[in-house]
């Protein structure tokens, strides 16, 4: 007797999949038994410079299709609302419906914020954090009207790609930092709000050498045998999970992933709270309670998330 394969007969929609961490997830749900849309701008440059094409969208779905799994390429900008509009149509046109979203399209513009350009600020924005709404928007049209005609909850599923840029800082990244913490709010607003429609919404920051981090890793070598710690392919499992009908119960939650490795990030917590002993604050009051306890800290500490999980970057 064959087992069924975790994800047969679900479709799903990856973006960003023509290269690195895309690519690998769109194999990974292609593995486990999903029909895939393949989406990628197909631009060369990581900054999203260069003549867009067909080339890395086409190429992976042919792999998908030559291992005996089914596939459609897209190669709209999922930053364009109309375009991310067409990307939903062509999988429920394809497989009859779309059950998996995984949003990974992104581009790097890296500079210091004294020095950045309202241009360079603008085009990571657009594609991170407004791609990745656009193509929810439309995913959850689609299972809400599904929901409804159902009268019941349906299959759902989203996982999104934030990253440790936004949970620890990087110094040279405020536009991609900015972008991956809006992707991790805009998550825990769409697992609420799609909860009762049977949906789950969930971000993952990887750590995985693609060509968007090929300078944050030149200095790690590769190993000369056995897989690379920082492979794509270490990543893409967890997103096969996510989508899966196993994650039912995991909902608007954070993971950090890479080389064997999954963390589960919890939500901020007070660490220290203090009441003004008048009807509110004075100055003077905040001055005698705050300074007195950033005082106990090292000079220029901050808030670096990533580091208390021991996950602080190379």
């Amino acid at each position: 007797m064959t087992v069924p394969l975790p994800l047969e007969g679900l479709s799903a929609i990856v973006t960003g999949a023509g290269r690195g961490l895309g690519r690998a997830e769109a194999l990974e749900l292609a593995r486990l038994g999903a029909a895939v849309v393949v989406n990628d701008y197909g631009q060369p440059g990581r900054d999203g410079s260069g003549e867009a094409s067909a080339g890395p969208a086409e190429q992976v779905a042919d792999e998908i299709r030559a291992a005996g799994g089914q596939a459609v390429a897209h190669t709209g900008d999922v930053a364009d609302h109309q375009q991310a509009r067409e990307l939903t149509e062509l999988a429920i046109a394809e497989f009859g419906k779309l059950d998996i979203l995984v949003n990974n399209a992104g581009i790097l513009r890296d500079r210091m914020v004294f020095s950045m350009t309202e241009g360079e600020w603008d085009a990571v924005i657009r594609v991170h954090l407004k791609g990745h709404f656009n193509t929810t928007r439309f995913a959850a049209a689609h299972w809400r009207d599904r929901s409804k005609a159902a009268g019941g909850p349906v299959y759902g599923r989203i996982v999104n790609t934030s990253s440790e840029a936004f949970l620890a800082g990087s110094a040279g990244q405020p536009n991609y930092a900015a972008a991956k913490g809006g992707i991790v709010g805009l998550t825990t607003s769409t697992a609420l709000a799609l909860a009762k429609y049977g949906v789950t919404a969930n971000a993952i920051c990887p750590r995985a050498r693609t060509r968007m981090t090929e300078e944050v890793f030149a200095g790690l070598e590769q190993p000369e045998s056995g897989l690379d710690p920082l492979a794509p392919e270490h990543v893409a499992p967890l997103v096969g999970y996510l989508a899966s009908p196993a994650a039912e119960r995991v909902n608007g939650q954070l993971m950090v992933v890479h080389g064997g490795m999954v963390a589960i990030v919890e939500r901020p917590r007070v660490q220290a709270k203090f009441d003004s002993k008048q009807d509110t604050f004075s100055y003077d009051e905040l001055d005698a309670l705050l300074t007195p306890h950033y005082a106990r800290r090292p000079a220029g500490e901050t808030f670096a998330a990533a580091e208390v999980l021991g996950l602080k970057r190379e």
